[in-house]
C-alpha cells in the first residue's frame, strides 16, 4: 500500500476537507491506485534520456504576422446584446 488512511486524513485536514468515513475509504483506495501507477515510472530506465521541457522540439510555433482588413464595426456589433454604435456596452466593474 502506497498511502495509508491516516495520511489521507492528515492531507484532508490540511486542505480543510471534512470527509465522511466512506469518502476517506474511497479516497484512500483511489490515491493508492494513482500512486501505484506513478511508482511504475520508477521501473523505467531513464539514465540515457535527456531532460526536456516539451515532448517535441519546436523552434518557433508562431506564424508570421499578416496585416489583413479587420471586420467592419457594424458587422462586429451586429449580434451584440447591447451596443452604442461604436462599441459593446458592458456593466461597469469599477
Amino acid at each position: 500500500m502506497k498511502i495509508t488512511r491516516q495520511e489521507v486524513e492528515h492531507v484532508a485536514t490540511l486542505a480543510k476537507l471534512n470527509l465522511t468515513e466512506e469518502e476517506l475509504s474511497t479516497m484512500t483506495g483511489q490515491l493508492d491506485t494513482i500512486l501505484s501507477y506513478v511508482a511504475k515510472l520508477d521501473e523505467l530506465e531513464t539514465g540515457d534520456v535527456a531532460p526536456t521541457t516539451h515532448a517535441f522540439t519546436i523552434n518557433n510555433a508562431f506564424r508570421e504576422d499578416e496585416i489583413v482588413e479587420s471586420l467592419p464595426r457594424k458587422e462586429a456589433l451586429a449580434n451584440a446584446p447591447l451596443e452604442n454604435g461604436e462599441a459593446f456596452v458592458v456593466p461597469r466593474i469599477i
